[in-house]
């Protein structure tokens, strides 16, 4: 990835408790990493000699959203112009899921239209990352 032409930021709903956020952030980037593997860094040796796993190798700022907003950007990101993008979201469907084949059983029968949206990665050219989350605050 090339910092001064790519981008990747996380909006997560604000309003969840702060457990739901750390958990949403963690399957987004878990998720990111499987689809960009080329975004993580080799892995690296400290003085002790002990190795470390290579990990994302750019900041990846988390910006606050709203149940609506995040619904819009998700929707904005469906668009032709943005399908080049690297989307990963994480919903209220998935969140409530205790198995993956639980997962799978009800989005198959849930309209996406009908998903809340607690979360997305959106990840790709700078222009258009910063075109659609540019003024967006920081989660804090």
């Amino acid at each position: 990835m090339n910092e001064q032409s790519e981008k990747c930021v996380m909006v997560i709903d604000e309003t969840l408790p702060l457990g739901i956020i750390a958990n949403t952030a963690a399957i987004l980037g878990i998720t990111l990493g499987k689809e960009r593997s080329d975004l993580v860094g080799m892995d690296v040796t400290d003085q002790s000699g002990r190795c470390h796993p290579g990990i994302i190798e750019f900041p990846v700022p988390v910006l606050k959203g709203s149940v609506s907003v995040i619904r819009q950007l998700r929707e904005r990101l469906w668009e032709p112009d943005f399908e080049e993008l690297t989307v990963v979201d994480f919903s209220d469907l998935a969140q409530s899921c205790k198995t993956y084949g639980e997962f799978i059983e009800k989005m198959a029968r849930v309209p996406e239209a009908e998903l809340q949206y607690l979360g997305l990665v959106i990840c790709g050219a700078k222009k258009k990352v910063n075109r659609l989350t540019g003024s967006m605050g920081l989660l804090r």
